[in-house]
């Protein structure tokens, strides 16, 4: 089972860099944009800033949450009360993904139909579901591994 963990620790470890460069090189000169092509409400630009970096804080604290669970995995604790606590912290950082795309949703529409760029209202969009599914996958699999143990302790106390 190492073997299985360690590829998708290596794996989590990858989705986090292109995440990373998007922030670092993609998202100021988005925000910037945003206040050139809304000059009236240029403080749309903050508020485009402060949601992608939000979202962006979200996600690595979602990764992190799946290292741990797949560390929990490795120790052979994963039918415990740390799994179903970091299952639902990654349902609420997806959850905090949804919300913070779904605030800028309106924003990352205007400027896609200014730019004539339709791509980027879909990527958002796009983006805002899968965390939601994400974050419904995730309440699926809190409540299935809570009512295993549950079971287990029942059984448990019964023997």
């Amino acid at each position: 089972m190492k073997r299985e963990t360690l590829f998708l620790k290596a794996v989590i470890i990858l989705m986090a860099l292109p995440a990373l460069a998007i922030c670092i090189f993609v998202v100021p000169p988005l925000s910037s944009f945003v206040a050139e092509v809304i000059p009236k409400m240029a403080f749309l630009q903050y508020v485009f800033l402060i949601s992608m970096y939000a979202s962006a804080i979200a996600y690595f604290a979602a990764l992190y949450q799946t290292l741990k669970l797949l560390s929990y995995i490795d120790r052979n604790v994963a039918f415990s009360e740390l799994s179903v606590k970091a299952l639902k912290n990654i349902k609420l950082c997806a959850i905090a993904i949804t919300g913070f795309f779904l605030l800028s949703l309106p924003i990352i529409m205007y400027v896609a139909e200014v730019d004539d760029a339709p791509g980027l209202g879909g990527l958002g969009m796009i983006i805002s579901f899968g965390a939601f599914v994400i974050a419904v996958f995730a309440a699926v699999l809190q409540k299935l591994l809570q009512n295993a143990i549950d079971i287990k302790s029942e059984n448990d106390l019964t023997v």
